[in-house]
């Protein structure tokens, strides 16, 4: 169980919560175990009555009534108690659950890009879900009816060997069966739960995939073949489920037949005792009552042991999470001033997942308030630059500095925190058009809102949609075209009003005459703010005051747009044939 000992720190946080719940146990399995007593001296009224002992039938009748009020007495009482067992222990186990689903999450958004590269979405949804589920089975449930088995195994054993010890240790004669049987099965059950967990983030994961890329599939109509993998994954998960059930089926019918052999025992050994004169009738029935009520604390062992190996499993899934080291870390706790010089200095950049070198000693300067256009074909490294200077990723060789100071000693959230960033891939949640405008900047007024779909001239197709700016989007935006989309996103970058401006290739899926609006809001909005802009077109880079074109990771060229067309290379090449294509 080492790896549910990372739980310890929940137990001690709820310790009190945790106490109390034990106290009430043990309260209501005390008043559940005097039933039987109460039993026993009933049946042995009645047979000294039967033996004729000097007591009268309405004596008898007067101690049996009694006896019936005081045992549903105690029922009502014990099941109260359970009552608020269950509230106690079952609340805390959700309120744990609750933390780690938090920590899990936390966790998610501190680790670097590589790890969501190395790592599949089903897996990690897959993990803050069903594991934690797991685990809290075992911290409520689990943890309940093993403190209700303790209880019940305690002070039960006790009461029956103050009444009669012979007959308490032929009871127990079973038992030393049950731990062995336990302990196999339990090994059996914990490697068969890892991988039902493991399958299970398969067949998520698949799934994940499958609904995000519905559309391609639907195109290429492959319908029948996706069919057919998820069938295939499914029915391995379905093959490991049931290896699993197979394990946890053997308990019970264990349990079932070590109480029913105890029964026989006391039944046989309590018969002759009392034959002999050695106990009362009521011992007899009282020990069976005694048996029949460890039934279940005995027959659930192994649904907790079940439920504990699987949380032992899941923890160990998560745990591998919760270990990671983030790639990028804040190295400064103190605020930073951002002002937005950057400076690249050899630079050069090699990808861990791919070990493809992006950048090649890379230097460049762009002053704070300066726009820089960067130019090239695919895979020469122009996004990884930008991803550099959000610190996405750190350099694997030479430094980047920010405002003169080595950008791994500004405050990571500062930075982060002043940059406006517009993606090539624009993302959009599933919510109205105007909460996804204000993701830049949560307080955001109604009029800014507007402002910025109007500098990235959106405003005149949200107001054209039936609801307007409280349009909900579906799924990644799926609601809204290409183009749309990318301007809802640089939207969002405009209300954040931050020092550094970047726009990764965001124009693609626009129009030229949309496109010449939008650079013309830019250059207004942008002004006195460091700017990257990533394009394939020379009409977006053009009024920059600064041009790099890149090639296999290397700069080739660098100037004004008026230097760069009258020199011989990439960039004349691509602004005489834009221009050409344009005239056509």
């Amino acid at each position: 169980m080492k790896a549910l000992q990372y739980l310890n720190k929940y137990f001690s946080k709820y310790k009190w919560r945790i106490l109390l719940g034990l106290l009430i146990t043990v309260l209501s399995k005390l008043l559940a175990l005097k039933i039987p007593q109460i039993i026993r001296n009933s049946l042995n009224t009645v047979d000294e009555y039967k033996n004729g002992a000097n007591i009268t039938i309405d004596e008898v009748k007067h101690d049996l009534l009694i006896n019936v009020l005081i045992i549903i007495g105690v029922a009502l009482l014990s099941g109260f108690f359970t009552f608020l067992m269950r509230q106690t222990i079952i609340v805390t186990s959700r309120l744990i659950e609750f933390d780690l689903k938090n920590e899990i999450y936390a966790q998610y958004q501190r680790l670097s890009l590589n790890f969501y590269k190395q790592n599949r979405t089903g897996d990690l949804m897959n993990r803050i879900s069903e594991d934690v589920s797991k685990v809290r089975m075992y911290v409520g449930p689990a943890i309940m009816y093993s403190m209700n088995m303790i209880v019940l195994f305690v002070v039960g054993f006790t009461q029956m060997v103050q009444v009669d010890l012979k007959l308490t240790l032929y009871t127990l004669i079973p038992f030393p069966l049950l731990s062995v049987s336990i302990f196999i099965l339990s090994r059996v059950i914990h490697k068969r739960s890892t991988i039902v967990q493991q399958y299970l983030s398969k067949l998520t994961t698949f799934n994940q995939e499958t609904f995000s890329g519905i559309g391609v599939l639907k195109s290429y109509g492959i319908e029948t073949s996706i069919i057919r993998d998820f069938d295939e994954i499914a029915n391995e998960s379905k093959e490991k489920n049931i290896d699993l059930q197979k394990a946890n089926a053997l308990f019970f019918p264990t349990m079932i037949l070590l109480i029913g052999i105890s029964n026989l025992i006391v039944i046989y050994v309590g018969g002759m005792q009392y034959i002999n004169n050695e106990i009362k009738i009521g011992v007899v029935l009282e020990f069976l009552l005694y048996v029949n009520i460890l039934t279940w604390p005995v027959a659930v062992v192994g649904w907790v042991t079940s439920m504990i190996q699987q949380a032992e499993a899941s923890q160990a899934r998560i745990n591998e999470f919760l270990d990671e080291k983030p790639e990028i870390s804040n190295t400064n706790p103190n605020a930073s001033e951002i002002n937005g010089k950057v400076e690249f200095k050899n630079v050069s950049f090699t990808y861990d997942d791919t070990n493809i070198t992006a950048l090649k000693n890379i230097n460049l300067t762009v002053e704070s308030g300066e726009t820089l256009a960067i130019l090239g074909k695919t895979g020469s490294g122009k996004s990884t630059i930008i991803e550099l200077v959000a610190r996405l990723y750190d350099t694997t060789e030479g430094e980047i500095f920010l405002d003169d100071i080595s950008i791994e000693k500004v405050n990571l959230n500062d930075l982060r925190n002043q940059i406006g960033f517009v993606p090539q891939d624009p993302f959009l949640f599933s919510d109205s058009i105007g909460n996804n405008i204000k993701f830049g900047k949560q307080d955001a007024t109604e009029e800014e809102i507007i402002t910025a779909a109007k500098n990235a001239d959106v405003h005149k197709n949200i107001v054209e949609f039936s609801k307007g700016y409280e349009t909900v989007l579906g799924e990644r935006g799926v609601t809204l075209s290409g183009g749309q989309k990318q301007r809802v996103s640089i939207a969002r970058a405009i209300i954040k009003n931050p020092k550094i401006l970047i726009f990764d290739d965001c124009l693609s899926a626009v129009d030229t005459e949309t496109e010449e609006k939008i650079l013309s809001n830019l250059e207004r909005v942008s002004k006195s703010k460091t700017t990257f802009i990533i394009s394939h077109r020379v009409s977006s880079a053009k009024n920059a005051d600064k041009i790099i074109v890149l090639d296999d990771g290397k700069i080739i060229q660098q100037g004004s747009h008026n230097q760069l067309v009258n020199q011989e290379g990439y960039y004349k090449d691509l602004y005489e044939q834009q221009l050409l294509e344009k005239e056509n």
